[in-house]
C-alpha cells in the first residue's frame, strides 16, 4: 500500500509540474514582442524608429542556470533594468574551456562540442524571462579575448599548444595576439566554431517552446566580442574570409534576425577606418558597432579626474562622429555597444563617488537623444555594464574574480566593480531612466 501511495504521489507531482510548465510556456509564447528591423539606416520596432540605452549583461545565462545559477537575482535584475527603461541587453552566449586564471567558470563548452546542459537551460530561461518583459538580446557567439576562452580556446583544442595567457607574467599581449590571429585561418577551429553557431541558432527554447530563429527576443547575433584584425595588415585577408563566411552562415540559418560583427570600430582594425568600412560593406551585416574605453585608451587620468573626464568626452564625441560618418557612407545604423567609466580614483568600493562616471554617461546619452530627435544614424548605446545585486569584496588584493564569487559586469581578469553599475547606484540609474524616457517622447 505504501509503495502504491508513493507512486500515486510521484505521478501527481509530475502531473502538476507538467501543468505548471505548460502554463509558463503558454504565457511566454503569448507575449507579442515585435521584431527589430532595419530600414533607411535606422532600427524600427512596430513601424516606429527604435533608439535605446541598454546595457552589457554578459553573465545573464550563468545566473539563469537552474542548478548553478541564481534565478532570483536574475529576475530582480531584469525587473530593475526594465524599470529604468533598459530593454536591450548585450549577452555572451557562453564561455569555452575549463576556466583557470582570469577566465569564466563554468563554461558552456568545457570541451569542444560538449555542452553544459545547465548553462543551456540558463540561456533559455533568461531569454524566456526577457521575452516576458519585452526585452531584446544581442547575443555574441565567440570572443577575441581569453577571459571567456573564445578563439584562443578553439586553437588549443585543435593542436596549437597552450594559450599564452597575457595575464600571467611569462607572456605578453603580443604573444597572445599572434597566437589568436591563427584562428581565422585554422580550418578545424573554424569548422568547430561554425558547428557551435549552428547548434545555438538551431536551438528550441525549452521554456517558451520557440525556436531561436522564431523568437523576436533576439534582436541580433554578433559573430564575436571584439573580433579584430590582429598585429599587421597582412592578417586582413584571413580575417575577411572568416567574417564573410560567418555572417553568411548566420543569415542562412536565421534570415529573421539582424547580424552585426561586435567590433570596437576602427580600434579593432589597426586604427584604419578604410579597413573598418571595407570589411563592413557586406549585405549580411545589418548594422555597425563601436566600443569606447577612456581609461584603457589613455584618455582618463586617475590623477586628474575632473579635467580628463572632459577630455574623455571630447575624444568620445570625435570617435563617435568618425564612425557615424562611416555608417552614413554604408547606409547602416550604428550602435556604441560598449563604453565604461570607473568610479572616483578607480575605487572598487560601492561607497566611492560616481560623479565623473555620471558626467561621462550624461554626455554620451545626450548624443543618442540628439540622434533620435534628428532621425539620426546613431541608433543605440549599451553601457558596460550592469552588475545589479552582485556582492563584491573591495578589500581583496587586485580585486579580481575567483570561483564562487558573484559575477559582475567586469570580466574575471579585471577588478570586480571597476566599470560596473550596481543596483544601489541610484544617481546613475536615474540618468539612464531619464535618457530612455526622452527616447520615447
Amino acid at each position: 500500500m505504501k509503495i502504491k501511495n508513493t507512486i500515486v504521489l510521484m505521478l501527481c507531482i509530475l502531473f502538476f509540474s507538467a501543468c505548471k510548465s505548460a502554463k509558463y510556456k503558454k504565457t511566454v509564447r503569448n507575449v507579442n514582442i515585435k521584431q527589430i528591423t532595419v530600414k533607411d539606416s535606422r532600427f524600427f520596432k512596430d513601424g516606429k524608429p527604435y533608439y535605446f540605452v541598454g546595457a552589457n549583461y554578459w553573465y545573464g545565462p550563468l545566473i539563469g542556470a537552474k542548478k548553478g545559477g541564481d534565478r532570483a537575482r536574475l529576475i530582480k535584475e531584469l525587473d530593475l533594468m526594465k524599470s529604468v527603461g533598459i530593454d536591450n541587453l548585450r549577452i555572451l552566449v557562453g564561455a569555452e574551456g575549463d576556466g583557470g586564471d582570469s577566465k569564466v567558470y563554468p563554461a558552456l563548452q568545457p570541451e569542444q562540442g560538449v555542452y553544459n546542459d545547465d548553462l543551456l537551460d540558463g540561456l533559455d530561461f533568461m531569454m524566456a524571462e526577457m521575452r516576458k518583459r519585452n526585452m531584446y538580446a544581442v547575443l555574441y557567439l565567440n570572443n577575441n579575448w581569453i577571459w571567456s576562452g573564445g578563439m584562443s580556446e578553439y586553437l588549443k583544442w585543435n593542436g596549437y599548444g597552450e594559450v599564452p595567457n597575457p595575464f600571467l607574467e611569462q607572456y605578453s599581449w603580443d604573444e597572445y595576439m599572434n597566437y589568436t590571429k591563427q584562428f581565422h585561418s585554422c580550418k578545424p577551429c573554424k569548422e568547430a566554431y561554425y558547428a557551435h553557431v549552428k547548434f545555438i541558432i538551431g536551438r528550441k527554447n525549452r521554456y517558451s517552446g520557440l525556436k531561436y530563429t522564431e523568437d523576436h527576443t533576439v534582436m541580433s547575433w554578433q559573430v564575436a566580442n571584439e573580433p579584430r584584425v590582429l598585429m599587421s595588415p597582412d592578417h586582413e585577408a584571413a580575417f575577411s574570409g572568416w567574417l564573410k563566411e560567418t555572417v553568411s552562415l548566420i543569415k542562412t540559418l536565421d534570415p529573421n534576425h539582424l547580424v552585426s560583427t561586435g567590433t570596437e570600430g576602427k580600434h579593432g582594425f589597426l586604427q584604419d577606418m578604410d579597413m573598418f568600412k571595407r570589411l563592413h560593406d557586406n549585405k549580411n551585416i545589418d548594422y555597425l558597432a563601436m566600443h569606447m574605453w577612456p581609461k584603457n585608451w589613455g584618455w582618463y587620468d586617475i590623477n586628474n579626474e575632473k579635467e580628463s573626464t572632459q577630455v574623455s568626452i571630447a575624444n568620445a564625441y570625435a570617435y563617435m562622429e568618425e564612425h557615424i560618418v562611416a555608417a552614413k557612407a554604408l547606409k547602416k545604423p550604428i550602435v556604441m555597444s560598449e563604453f565604461g567609466f570607473p568610479r572616483e580614483k578607480e575605487s572598487l568600493s560601492l561607497e566611492a563617488s560616481v560623479e565623473n562616471r555620471n558626467t561621462f554617461y550624461n554626455a554620451i546619452f545626450n548624443s543618442i537623444v540628439e540622434s533620435r530627435n534628428e532621425n539620426g544614424i546613431l541608433a543605440g548605446l549599451n553601457f558596460w555594464g550592469f552588475a545589479g545585486y552582485a556582492k563584491t569584496d573591495s578589500n581583496r588584493v587586485n580585486g579580481k574574480w575567483k570561483r564562487g564569487d558573484d559575477f559582475t559586469a567586469d570580466p574575471p581578469q579585471e577588478p570586480q566593480g571597476l566599470n560596473s553599475v550596481f543596483a544601489r547606484d541610484s544617481t546613475t540609474l536615474k540618468i539612464i531612466k531619464e535618457a530612455n524616457l526622452k527616447l520615447l517622447e
